[in-house]
């Protein structure tokens, strides 16, 4: 790839608030270096519409360390972009080509109303994730390193699970706007563990219940999820949460 600044078209979703029509709008993106990350990019852009009186383009961000999960977006009909296993803000632009226009768009999904241009509520999540509660712990003195024994492949297993950001590309990619990557892997970071056991039947059965409330899709077991998931969360988590599910209803 060519280190030589790049120029770009960029057709980009806007939309002033949610209850507005939206539609795509071109802008060009001029001497784009190839080691600007995707926001750096985006940020670049903004400066020119605010130089030129226009209203810049509203999209998330934070950490831009591919740890917060806010930059979701939508770009060129993927997830986070065309590379696997990153956020947008990992997304380097010497993955795009000099003259490419690439398109942008906000996560499309009944669940995650957009609220203005690339922005999107995802509080559903967190609904989800309250309705999982709290664990159940001793209080008192901190105890012994090794007073709980975990088996090494339990605790590897919960840690893959707790990598997930909530960053909802899964349900972006589904084509039923379906959680379930994201439950399953909540879940089970807690199901893996001791600690997370007393409450373990009536978390798995809140959480099914609240992400059904919040109006997420069913699983359509393509593993369109975990293909555009930027942690790699493997499927097999949705499995999990299935036997959790099932075995708390049948003792419930």
């Amino acid at each position: 790839m060519s280190s030589e600044n790049m120029n770009l078209t960029l057709k980009v979703w806007r939309q002033r608030n949610g209850q507005s029509q939206g539609s795509f709008e071109t802008y060009q993106a001029k001497s784009v270096s190839p080691d600007m990350s995707f926001l750096e990019m985006m940020d670049v852009v903004n400066e020119d519409l605010i130089k030129g009186g226009k209203d810049p383009i509203a999209f998330d961000h934070d950490c831009r360390e591919g740890i917060c999960g806010t930059c979701s977006m939508y770009i060129n009909g993927r997830a986070h972009g065309p590379v696997k296993g990153v956020t947008a803000c990992q997304l380097h632009m010497r993955s795009f080509i000099d003259g490419e226009t690439i398109t942008i768009e906000p996560w499309r999904a009944t669940a995650f109303p957009v609220l203005k241009d690339l922005i999107v509520d995802r509080s559903a999540f967190d609904r989800i994730q309250q309705a999982g509660g709290f664990v159940s712990v001793n209080t008192g003195s901190v105890p012994d390193a090794n007073a709980i024994p975990v088996a090494k492949a339990c605790a590897d297993e919960a840690f893959n699970s707790a990598a997930c950001i909530g960053c909802g590309a899964c349900v972006a990619a589904c084509k039923n706007s379906s959680a379930m990557l994201f439950v399953s892997a909540k879940v089970s970071q807690y199901a893996m563990l001791p600690q997370g056991d007393v409450e373990r039947k009536d978390r798995v059965i809140k959480m099914v219940s609240q992400m059904d409330e919040e109006g997420f899709g069913t699983c359509t077991n393509t593993e369109a999820c975990e293909a555009e998931c930027p942690k790699g969360i493997s499927v097999t988590n949705i499995a999990r949460l299935n036997r959790e599910y099932l075995r708390a209803k049948l003792t419930e």
